[in-house]
């Protein structure tokens, strides 16, 4: 049975229901992780769950060790991560309290954060065109539909650095593009579970209408975390639905995605990259 990863976003800090649960604490080549890694069982699967902002909401989107986080899931043997996260809307169907699970992305961030595991000595290109595993999403927006939620089906995701929320000139501009949410976390979180091999798919907890929307008050602290309080039980319902139906593929569309994506010699690979970097290319490399 596979493994599913669980990231918790803003106002998700800890799931009920974990049978024998037990903390992990652990480092990686890149640095220490959020926090602690709570493993356990949840609807009898193999589950690790993870608060990307630390206990507390303690670290911004920009210092986030998103490589150490991925890294950790994958020392931990998952399969499949459901990255759950608060979002602002773009379109006006898109409704505060509504859900989205997206299928792309658009990258705003400032390139603050590291998005790769592959530096240093080795480079690989994974195929990213389809950023959004469909296996987990597919079984996401179902269990979101039985839960009784306004599901949204795909959409892009506007990635912006933060921790600032938009000005009305980039709200506008990402409208007037097409997106449909924005986020600050989950593009740099997808693009290194991919390098991870890792299945990843989004839920995403629409909060708000950014500040594009002439009709509604400014998008603020208060009121995302009001409305996403009201999501949080929805996203925990969503995920005990879906975690044993993730547990019963046997096959993830991110398997092999570093098959063939090592451009660099491999007797030119720095030993100690070659080392770091085991669980993720030791296979390939011999």
């Amino acid at each position: 049975m596979a493994k599913v990863g669980i990231i918790g976003g803003s106002g998700l800090y800890h799931i009920e229901g974990f049978q024998d649960a037990e903390e992990v604490s652990l480092g990686t080549p890149f640095g220490i992780p959020s926090c602690n890694f709570v493993t356990g069982t949840l609807e009898g699967v193999e589950v690790v769950f993870l608060p990307r902002h630390g206990k507390g909401h303690r670290i911004n989107p920009s210092e986030i060790n998103y490589r150490a986080n991925i890294f950790g899931m994958k020392k931990l043997g998952v399969d499949a991560i459901i990255s759950v996260t608060a979002c602002g809307s773009l379109k006006e169907d898109i409704q505060p309290l509504d859900f989205v699970v997206p299928d792309q992305f658009m990258d705003r961030t400032n390139k603050t954060r590291e998005t790769t595991f592959f530096t240093e000595g080795i480079v690989a290109h994974v195929a990213f065109a389809e950023p959004i595993s469909p296996e987990i999403s597919r079984i996401l927006i179902d269990c979101a539909k039985e839960t009784g939620v306004t599901v949204h089906e795909g959409g892009v995701y506007v990635n912006m650095e933060g921790p600032q929320f938009s000005t009305k000139a980039e709200s506008k501009l990402y409208r007037s593009w097409g997106m449909d949410i924005i986020g600050m976390t989950n593009l740099t979180e997808a693009k290194l579970a991919r390098e991870a091999e890792i299945s990843y798919a989004t839920l995403a907890a629409v909060t708000d209408y950014d500040c594009w929307h002439e009709t509604h008050e400014t998008v603020t602290v208060e009121m995302i975390i009001g409305n996403l309080i009201k999501n949080v039980e929805n996203a925990k319902k969503i995920i005990k639905q879906a975690v044993p139906k993730i547990g019963k593929l046997t096959q993830f569309s991110a398997q092999g995605a570093l098959q063939h994506a090592i451009i660099t010699d491999r007797n030119m690979i720095p030993e100690q990259k070659k080392k770091e970097l085991g669980i993720l290319v030791g296979k390939y490399l011999q």
